[in-house]
């Protein structure tokens, strides 16, 4: 059985694939709906526990993901979850960190790196992706 987030909603990117993968800020409450199956939460401390499967990414504030060669798996076990499961990125604010996790996901989806972040800020969020490293980090993605 699929568990999509159908149809998509606030918060929730489509990419091109028609995978649904929803981003939010963990200091707002948890949206109503469906609860996520599996979860990637980009924080620098331990987040809280939750009711589904979840993997935590130490992943700093405004920063890059303290192990790249450990997001590269974990985004990448996340966009085949999501081909038949509610998968969920938060961070604190879910712009930043989250943000750019998502066009990491968009580049797994086939976007060309170069135009992963204006991809997500159309069709999630204007202002994610919020520093000059985190488009770089994305822009590199691909390689």
């Amino acid at each position: 059985m699929t568990e999509t987030w159908e149809p998509a909603g606030a918060g929730v990117l489509r990419l091109p694939s028609g995978r649904l993968v929803r981003g939010r800020g963990l200091r707002r409450p948890l949206p109503a709906g469906p609860s996520p199956a599996y979860g990637v939460y980009l924080l620098g401390e331990r987040p809280p526990e939750t009711a589904w499967e979840s993997r935590w990414l130490r992943w700093p504030d405004f920063r890059l993901p303290a192990d790249r060669a450990e997001a590269r798996a974990v985004f990448g076990e996340a966009w085949e979850r999501a081909a038949a499961e509610r998968v969920e990125f938060a961070c604190a604010g879910g712009r930043g960190r989250t943000g750019t996790a998502l066009a990491c996901l968009a580049v797994l989806d086939g976007i060309p790196a170069d135009r992963a972040v204006e991809f997500v800020r159309h069709h999630y969020d204007r202002r994610a992706v919020e520093t000059p490293w985190q488009r770089r980090y994305v822009r590199r993605f691909a390689g």
